[in-house]
């Protein structure tokens, strides 16, 4: 594995991923000048051959659920990513969806077609 950029804000994300077209972009939800989730957005647009793992604190189902809708294929709450990071980033190279198991209670419907964002998402779609 090797790191081929960082950034510190959405924006920069966006653009980084456009330049560099990794395999792998790990984004957080509280990303300054542009959200992870407007960011997966972008990015899935733009580089639809690359996968979207999100490591956030934010543990709310309705997030997870618009994260996974928008062609993300990992997600990680942060208390547990010193156990749960390497395993969902082998699973979302290898193309399986991966959900901390602080959210394993729940459901989260994937998406019809993880490389597409033609409608948009809603928050009401999910299930529990």
């Amino acid at each position: 594995m090797q790191i081929v950029g960082e950034f510190i804000d959405g924006l920069e994300a966006v653009r980084k991923a456009e330049e560099l077209r990794p395999d792998l972009i790990v984004l957080d939800i509280g990303l300054p000048s542009l959200n992870g989730i407007e960011a997966a957005r972008r990015i899935r647009k733009l580089c639809p051959e690359s996968e979207i793992l999100f490591v956030s604190q934010e543990s709310s189902a309705d997030v997870v659920q618009e994260a996974l809708a928008l062609g993300a294929l990992g997600y990680v709450v942060k208390a547990h990513a010193g156990s749960e990071l390497l395993d969902a980033v082998e699973a979302v190279l290898q193309g399986r969806q991966f959900v901390s198991r602080g959210l394993s209670g729940h459901y989260f419907m994937p998406p019809s077609d993880s490389k597409t964002l033609d409608r948009p998402t809603s928050l009401s779609r999910h299930l529990h």
